[in-house]
């Protein structure tokens, strides 16, 4: 989502040529990369994550707080504002916690909800619970519930304060970023990938870029730039330059999180690698689906955040009524490039493009219908 959720040394890059020996090629390679990106370029359809139950009834008189890691991030914004929409249409009391990335607002969000007696406190949008350990046990001990939102990759577990996740398939994004610098690349792609360790879920999503390319192409070649997003305005640029100067035959850069790219962009005049090294990312932020529109960004994978704060409430809900914790958020990923980039809208925004199959999908499912 979008939020969020966002250079150990920016000249140096750890090129990590993909091992030929560990991963077998894929039969066929080129095939099987193009079907991954056509599953993702279908107008999105609903898929219930679980059984339907009567949320209205279960949340009467229910409260939850949720606590953006940043309410200055639009990511988070946009993603509360869905939420803050579903809870209304259930009819229970939601709360979006207002801070600026402070650790010390954070801590009196928790103590607003156990002092006014709420039943859940959610962490959203890139929140990490292991910060907020010991308010987080205070909280469990008053008999809250703790859920995050769009903060675990599907393949990574909660920690044991946390009772239920919305998971990301951020594992996904990344064998649809690897699959895609493969088929534009006619199967050459000399790839580097810029990631952010310091962000939890960054790592599987960058390993998943890593093997999947291994998969397609065990020859192939692919560096790893990794920057903190604290030093994103400072090293990214710095660092993709060092990394076309060094080798001049990249042909694709993939920042795993797409606000990286006004950063990328600068790189490419300087080196005059316009043209030549394209970009692919993830998130659906909306300045940078103007990029790919304007031509600056050859493709983003989107996800809508009002079916992604729609999701998240389901698996909140679920948790107060009982019901099994869902797998992951049943948000879809949809490519958009130069073919249907007009459908986000222009300017793009957050919402526009996915069609709005998810608001039938989920009344129908908590039985509002």
């Amino acid at each position: 989502m979008l939020i969020m959720r966002l250079l150990i040394a920016s000249s140096f890059l750890a090129a990590s040529t993909a091992a030929v020996i560990a991963t077998p090629a894929a039969a066929d390679p080129m095939a099987d990369a193009k079907a991954i990106i056509e599953q993702h370029r279908a107008m999105p359809v609903f898929e219930a994550p679980g059984e339907p139950f009567d949320a209205k009834a279960c949340m009467a008189d229910k409260k939850v707080l949720s606590i953006p890691i940043s309410m200055t991030i639009p990511f988070n914004v946009e993603l509360q504002k869905a939420m803050a929409s579903a809870a209304e249409e259930v009819g229970f009391t939601y709360t979006t916690w207002d801070n600026q990335l402070k650790i010390d607002q954070w801590v009196q969000g928790i103590s607003q909800a156990i002092s006014q007696k709420y039943d859940v406190i959610d962490l959203a949008g890139g929140l990490n619970p292991e910060v907020l350990g010991p308010q987080l046990g205070e909280a469990r001990a008053a008999g809250l519930k703790i859920s995050t939102t769009h903060f675990y990759d599907v393949t990574q577990p909660a920690v044991d304060s946390v009772d239920y996740s919305g998971k990301v398939d951020f594992t996904g994004a990344g064998k649809l970023l690897a699959a895609w610098a493969y088929v534009q690349t006619e199967g050459k792609p000399n790839v580097l990938i810029i990631g952010s360790s310091d962000v939890l879920p960054s790592i599987p999503f960058v390993q998943s870029i890593q093997d999947e390319l291994k998969t397609l192409c065990p020859d192939c070649v692919q560096k790893h730039l990794d920057v903190p997003v604290s030093e994103w305005a400072t090293k990214i640029q710095s660092g993709t330059q060092s990394a076309l100067l060094a080798d001049p035959s990249i042909n694709y850069i993939l920042p795993i999180y797409d606000s990286m790219s006004q950063f990328v962009v600068p790189a490419l005049r300087i080196t005059g690698s316009e043209g030549s090294v394209k970009l692919a990312s993830f998130n659906g932020t909306p300045f940078v689906l103007d990029m790919v529109r304007e031509g600056q960004v050859e493709m983003d994978i989107g996800e809508s955040l009002g079916w992604a704060g729609y999701a998240a409430i389901d698996n909140i809900m679920r948790m107060l009524c009982g019901k099994p914790e869902v797998a992951k958020l049943n948000v879809p990923l949809l490519v958009f490039d130069k073919d249907n980039i007009q459908t986000a809208g222009v300017p793009a925004n957050f919402n526009d493009g996915y069609g709005d199959a998810h608001l039938d999908g989920f009344r129908k499912l908590w039985k509002l219908k």
